[in-house]
């Protein structure tokens, strides 16, 4: 959800309140939605996450022979994204990694900034080397 809370903000010019991005939220599958942005909901985004390593090849297919296409793709290869690996207790048991990232979202939910580009490092970095989101240094170097 982090790079659509960025999106929403840059494409709109402005600062989005409701950052909750539910629809693109899970552990297993392919999760697909639409985004509205705009002050008169004109802006439309077409978004997916694709959970699980074993998912990927038959979703890129469909993207690449046209079935599917997207403004915006996310490929989680653990279920659920890092909550579901990388440097946390393995677990493949859903009632253990719903519980994990009911935390993450209920922490979220109390934080005072919830987009990364307000983070104070980001924004320094940004201000230094890559000048501001979606810029053609940030593309090339990201």
């Amino acid at each position: 959800e982090a790079a659509l809370r960025t999106s929403a903000d840059v494409l709109s010019g402005k600062n989005i309140e409701n950052v909750n991005y539910e629809s693109v939220r899970g552990l297993y599958g392919i999760k697909e939605s639409t985004i509205t942005l705009g002050a008169k909901n004109e802006i439309s985004l077409d978004v997916a996450v694709c959970h699980q390593m074993r998912n990927v090849r038959e979703f890129l297919a469909q993207v690449e022979e046209g079935k599917k296409n997207y403004h915006f793709i996310e490929i989680m290869t653990c279920p659920g994204g890092c909550i579901g690996g990388g440097g946390l207790p393995q677990s493949r048991d859903a009632d253990i990694l719903s519980k994990r990232i009911n935390r993450v979202y209920s922490m979220d939910e109390r934080m005072v900034k919830r987009k990364s580009h307000d983070n104070a490092g980001v924004q320094l970095l940004y201000s230094e080397l890559l000048g501001k989101p979606l810029s053609h240094v940030s593309h090339d170097l990201l």
